[in-house]
């Protein structure tokens, strides 16, 4: 059986019409061209959907019967129709994002906050993954969008790099506090929070001590960053830190939901600590998705500039 759409239309508009003249006028189409519509339908179901009485164009008990059934495939595809058009026009869909920590903590939700503001019907799932996690999900095909530290390149998905720096985070009561920029010589001996040391911002951060010939004086390892600011309030330590979570302490800082005590500066000499969105290589992201991955670009940019430009005035 091979049905279409405007027999199951013009069906439908001669059985709401009772009329051949009628269902033309409303469908803009000649009586011959229905008239052939409804012929070539019968043909198909092989059955007679209408008689004529008296002049009169009379259903018969099976067009009332599949009337019903036209109803239900033409609504379908209405409601198909719309969603279809949602999705061009980003008002619906769905978006599967995973990232590490750093980002699910703040940066992302308040991304994806302002994304959506005007997207109801996009669905949203956010999970906390590592970075290694991450790119196996992405390389898998099980998420649409990865947000993670910055990946070695391989062909199972495509990313893109911003290349961002960490900060030190001291007390604002601390004479470094002062300085435009912290080096090692100036945490020489000086108690520091760190990542733990398979992480690479440890890794940079120990070489870096270790090229300037100072000491090196680890007091807390931590898993996330945002712990070692409640250290850095409480004047224990400097922490070395990624810019999501400084960016993350500044803003809270403002609003006064935040530690009001510490300062972020730049630590030279510098140890890259960057981030990349990760999409499948495979497979097509959609439309929406796409759209989120150029959002989130402008919003890492913003960050970064504010940062540096919040970052390099002292007493701030």
């Amino acid at each position: 059986m091979n049905l279409s759409i405007r027999q199951l239309a013009t069906f439908r508009e001669v059985m709401r019409s009772g009329s051949i003249s009628e269902a033309a006028r409303t469908l803009g189409r000649t009586q011959p061209a229905v008239s052939s519509t409804i012929a070539g339908l019968e043909a198909e179901l092989e059955l007679k959907l209408f008689m004529r009485e008296q002049g009169r164009l009379v259903p018969t008990p099976e067009a009332e019967f599949f009337l019903e059934e036209a109803e239900a495939i033409l609504k379908r595809l209405e409601i198909s129709k719309r969603t279809l058009r949602g999705l061009a026009n980003r008002e619906h869909g769905q978006l599967r994002i995973a990232g590490i920590p750093e980002a699910v903590a703040d940066f992302l939700p308040n991304s994806l906050s302002k994304f959506v503001a005007d997207k109801p019907s996009v669905k949203i799932a956010l999970a906390s993954r590592t970075s290694a996690e991450i790119e196996e999900l992405i390389a898998a095909q099980q998420f649409d969008i990865g947000f993670t530290e910055t990946p070695r390149v391989r062909n199972s998905f495509d990313q893109i790099d911003f290349d961002l720096e960490c900060m030190c985070a001291v007390p604002a009561t601390d004479p470094l506090a002062a300085k435009e920029i912290i080096t090692p010589e100036e945490l020489d001996g000086y108690p520091l929070a760190l990542l733990h040391s398979e992480h690479r911002s440890h890794k940079q951060t120990l070489s870096r001590f270790r090229d300037a010939g100072v000491r090196f004086n680890q007091r807390f390892e931590l898993q996330t960053a945002l712990a070692g600011l409640r250290f850095v309030e409480a004047g224990l330590c400097a922490l070395i830190c990624d810019m999501l979570t400084a960016y993350k302490a500044q803003e809270d800082g403002r609003s006064g939901m935040g530690p009001p005590m510490i300062v972020f500066r730049p630590f030279r000499p510098r140890i890259q600590n960057g981030l990349s969105i990760l999409t499948p290589t495979h497979r097509p992201i959609s439309i929406v998705a796409k759209d989120f991955c150029e959002f989130l670009s402008l919003e890492l940019a913003t960050m970064r500039t504010a940062m540096i430009k919040k970052s390099a005035r002292p007493g701030l």
